[in-house]
């Protein structure tokens, strides 16, 4: 029998050791966090006041919004905590806890994108058949899905690296219990455990992106026969903003994780990690609300009624 320590808690030796850089540091991200934070949840509370926008489109949207704020919510606070106080511990369950609520709002968020993107086709290509072909159960399905998805899959991944044996170090090269960081403490053969990362990471990424890129190929199609310019437009502003929503959510999952594991840099994945973690979620919104009139009018609307 092997004499070994099990690890019951784990070190995160977060984005830097730099004393000068903690406070500016903190002080970004919680810039950061409050405008997701105010964005999110005021994006989600508009769309459920404002019966103007109780439509499929608004109601994958206030979704989107619901799981940007929560699954920034999972990384952001422990860093900023971690960084005030200089405590950067974290406990096996919470850090087991925090892998599994990251893996499943970010896997929603990976589908949700996909249900919207049919949503925009059917609306471009079938706008005749828009209310008999979104009915409420349909938009239901569509969001379901992806909640289904995000809890299988995190329970895929959670399982596969804390079912791995930790007696080894227990610093984790990252600023959150992220599974690249940690299945490479593992002190037992994690081979068939990276395989599962990327084989299942492959193919949420992919299918999500097929599902969207088949529904903007049908989209463009249509686009291309319309002979109305004032067509043309109002069919690409429907999709402008999803489309900048998809640009910006599938790169940095796609850098991190489909690669071999000897080729990571943990450095790089963190800088990749701050943009997926902290920024998208709060440029969502921005993108949503900036180049849509019907949320700058209904925004107006719920001041309006505040005064």
């Amino acid at each position: 029998m092997e004499n070994r320590t099990e690890v019951t808690q784990f070190i995160l030796l977060g984005l830097t050791n730099d004393p000068g850089l903690q406070v500016p540091l903190f002080i970004s991200f919680l810039l950061i966090y409050t405008i997701s934070l105010v964005g999110n949840l005021g994006m989600t509370l508009l769309i459920l006041l404002d019966s103007r926008l109780h439509t499929p489109m608004y109601f994958f949207l206030g979704n989107l919004s619901l799981v940007d704020f929560c699954y920034s919510s999972t990384v952001t606070p422990i860093v900023m905590a971690g960084l005030l106080t200089g405590d950067t511990v974290i406990s096996y369950n919470d850090c087991v806890a925090q892998m599994f609520f990251f893996i499943v709002f970010a896997t929603v968020e990976n589908y949700l994108l996909a249900s919207m993107a049919y949503d925009r086709y059917v609306a471009v290509c079938k706008p005749l058949h828009y209310v008999t072909t979104m009915t409420t159960s349909v938009c239901a399905s569509l969001i379901i899905g992806p909640y289904v998805c995000g809890l299988l899959n995190a329970s895929i991944h959670t399982v596969d690296t804390f079912s791995l044996s930790f007696c080894k170090s227990n610093v984790v090269h990252h600023f959150f219990c992220d599974i690249p960081a940690v299945m490479v403490l593992s002190c037992s053969d994690r081979r068939v455990a990276e395989l599962v990362l990327v084989y299942v990471a492959t193919f949420n990424l992919l299918f999500a992106l097929l599902v969207i890129l088949i529904s903007y190929m049908f989209i463009f199609i249509t686009i291309l026969k319309m002979q109305s310019g004032a067509g043309h437009r109002k069919a690409m502003s429907t999709c402008a903003s999803h489309l900048t929503a998809v640009s910006i959510f599938f790169g940095p999952p796609i850098f991190m994780y489909l690669q071999p594991s000897s080729s990571h840099s943990m450095d790089t994945d963190k800088l990749a990690s701050v943009f997926y973690t902290m920024i998208i979620p709060m440029l969502n919104p921005l993108v949503y609300s900036l180049r849509n009139n019907d949320v700058k009018n209904a925004f107006t609307k719920v001041l309006l009624a505040a005064k």
